[in-house]
């Protein structure tokens, strides 16, 4: 699946904040994604952040 930035995703394992949404704000090497509900945000090489992703969510437009 191709992710882009501003795409939201659901991860397997929900953050510490209870929250599983997240947005992408850096694709490539490495993604840097964002917490939708505290603002957190986490840097994942890119084998990690592909197996941490449940599904992408799909956004109207």
């Amino acid at each position: 699946m191709v992710y882009s930035i501003g795409d939201k995703v659901i991860t397997k394992k929900k953050h510490p904040c209870g929250n599983d949404v997240w947005t992408i704000v850096r694709v490539g090497a490495d993604y840097k994604i964002r917490c939708d509900k505290c603002g957190r945000v986490v840097m994942l090489s890119s084998s990690e952040f592909l197996k941490s992703v449940r599904q992408k969510v799909e956004q109207d437009g």
